[in-house]
């Protein structure tokens, strides 16, 4: 790592150590007890005057719950894994699957809602989407799709849909989806 690179690493500790403490509602004294470091000493580390120590920061990686490098903000190194971070909204799971830009894909998981009147809505792009489990229902403007384990369908996005279940069983989607209509689909050989 060169010099530059490592003083902008530890320059960024001391707000990342301020806001993960503010996160958590914490004062200077609230961590200070728990970790045995003294305030003045996180005040100084927070603020970039005194420079991060391993002795200091695994106390309070461990007071915050992250992992080391999270706190240090170190690039990742030889791990192959996606770190997945899942959203929950409107009874709808959505696991990210790829790297924000161009094509999206998710596993989705769509929870039964019997008390809500399905909304058909519209927004840019493009959808493919394929069933793993369960039964989707797909209003697609005017029609009325049930999709089963297996199935896959794609549709413009600027035409009127809604998903959900087609019956009291969560069902799970993988989901690709173009935010500029690109088309992301398998298509059989005609013979």
């Amino acid at each position: 790592m060169d010099e530059q690179r490592r003083h902008d690493v530890l320059a960024a500790v001391g707000p990342r150590l301020r806001k993960l403490r503010r996160s958590k509602s914490l004062t200077l004294a609230d961590v200070a007890a728990q970790t045995g470091v003294n305030e003045s000493t996180l005040s100084r580390l927070e603020s970039g005057v005194r420079k991060p120590t391993l002795e200091l920061l695994l106390p309070l990686a461990e007071l915050y719950d992250v992992p080391l490098d999270q706190l240090v903000g170190a690039p990742r190194t030889g791990d192959p894994r996606i770190h997945l971070r899942p959203v929950s909204r409107d009874g709808m799971t959505y696991v990210p699957l790829s790297h924000p830009g161009g094509v999206q894909a998710h596993k989705l998981l769509i929870s039964p809602r019997p008390e809500r009147e399905p909304e058909l809505r519209t927004h840019e792009g493009f959808e493919w989407l394929y069933v793993l489990a369960g039964r989707l229902r797909l209003m697609l403007g005017d029609q009325t799709l049930v999709l089963k384990p297996g199935e896959a369908a794609e549709f413009d996005t600027h035409v009127p849909h809604w998903l959900g279940p087609d019956d009291d069983q969560v069902v799970e989607l993988l989901v690709l989806f173009g935010q500029q209509g690109e088309r992301a689909h398998l298509r059989a050989r005609s013979t």
